[in-house]
């Protein structure tokens, strides 16, 4: 009986404190969500452009600059590598 009742009482703290922290992640979440929304409507968005738009535009920028980027890098250890095999031989 004892061991019944400190089975429910223990699901009970523990639906408490997972709801909690759901409450306290959802609200930590939607914070951040508002802070970012501002900062893309204050520096990021352009004439016209709406906040969420503005999100997908930065995004792409940033993919295409990683593409450029590992391009960059690919091209510079192959010309290192060319320079290498070039001395080896």
């Amino acid at each position: 009986m004892k061991i019944l009742k400190a089975n429910q009482m223990h699901e009970k703290i523990e639906t408490v404190v997972t709801d909690s922290y759901k409450k306290i992640e959802k609200s930590v979440v939607d914070g951040y969500k508002k802070i970012e929304d501002k900062f893309v409507d204050t520096f990021l968005k352009k004439d016209g452009e709406s906040i969420e738009e503005a999100k997908f535009r930065v995004q792409e920028e940033q993919r295409k600059l990683e593409e450029q980027n590992k391009a960059r890098v690919n091209n510079s250890l192959k010309k290192s590598c060319d320079i290498n095999n070039k001395y080896v031989k």
